[in-house]
């Protein structure tokens, strides 16, 4: 695992219903790719390798479209080490939520 990504989908909405629900299609998506992720209040972490992430942040942009989003931004923040593994997600979070 040479990546990861976190990635926060900010889909247009007409209210908060409709953006929850359209940003639950984002996770659920990210949860169909098998990969390892952590979803968080602000964002979700995915590990993985490097180009399957950045098809994947792609991908989550139009998933948010096709809910009904007439448009979409995303916030995204990429740790990538082309010769070894990057900290997991495991090794970063889960001593603060024991």
């Amino acid at each position: 695992m040479n990546a990861s990504v976190a990635i926060q989908s900010l889909p247009e909405a007409a209210n908060d219903e409709e953006l929850i629900r359209i940003v639950d299609e984002v996770i659920a998506y990210i949860k169909s790719t098998g990969l390892n992720y952590y979803v968080g209040p602000f964002e979700t972490a995915i590990e993985g390798e490097y180009d399957e992430l950045m098809d994947i942040v792609k991908e989550c942009q139009h998933i948010a479209i096709r809910a009904g989003a007439p448009s979409v931004a995303a916030y995204i923040k990429v740790t990538y080490r082309p010769e070894g593994d990057v900290l997991t997600i495991e090794k970063k979070v889960t001593k603060h939520h024991q």
